[in-house]
């Protein structure tokens, strides 16, 4: 299968079913067997999955995708041992980075309900092509790259964590930042931000806000 079918569906659906890492193994860089390039696109999606791993809390060196040819055996079995004894070191998926299952889950389904949307933006605004893997995490480590992250994708998904908790009781400012981890001013601009859209309301009877 060409590396380009590779979707953060599948990378997701791996860590959420108890994986505690997800390697990817493609064909060299400008030497795509399909004309199609596809390895690049999934070096896009690699990093923009790891940068997603690293803003809920996950250690991102828990996904890897490697270049080399169908002749390199011994290549290939050198880098999924090193690739194995790296997420054995780090331990299980989430417990190790001090994240409570409940809330590993709240931001994985949260996540996962974004795809459609993160898909498009990455086809419109994040997808960058350039001729070497270091170019690529040059990119994805710069300020423009997280000044775009910022603006298309963190707030969206801090609002989907947000929605998932309200799916759940009404509650408060304080309760949803405690849940979440973010400051009470951050969880009121995306309260109103969602309330202005129509998503959620404020509750006056009970001092707590609830889907709309």
């Amino acid at each position: 299968m060409c590396t380009g079918r590779i979707d953060l569906a599948f990378i997701l659906r791996a860590l959420s079913n108890g994986m505690d890492g997800v390697f990817i193994g493609g064909c060299r860089l400008g030497e795509c067997n399909y004309i199609t390039h596809g390895n690049y696109h999934a070096l896009n999606k690699v990093l923009l999955c790891k940068k997603i791993m690293e803003h809920i809390g996950l250690n991102p060196e828990r996904l890897r995708i490697e270049f080399m040819s169908s002749g390199e055996g011994n290549l290939f079995v050198e880098v999924v041992n090193d690739f194995v004894r790296n997420v054995k070191d780090l331990g299980p998926f989430g417990k190790s980075e001090g994240i409570d299952e409940n809330a590993l889950n709240l931001k994985l389904k949260a996540i996962t309900k974004l795809i459609p949307y993160i898909r498009l933006v990455e086809n419109e605004r994040l997808r960058v092509h350039f001729d070497t893997v270091e170019e690529y995490e040059k990119f994805y480590s710069s300020e423009e790259f997280d000044r775009l992250f910022r603006e298309l994708i963190a707030d969206k998904l801090a609002i989907s964590e947000i929605m998932l908790l309200l799916r759940e009781r009404p509650l408060s400012t304080g309760e949803i930042s405690k849940n979440l981890g973010l400051t009470p001013s951050e969880i009121s601009r995306h309260l109103k931000s969602s309330a202005r859209q129509g998503l959620v309301k404020y509750e006056e009877s009970q001092w707590r806000f609830a889907l709309a």
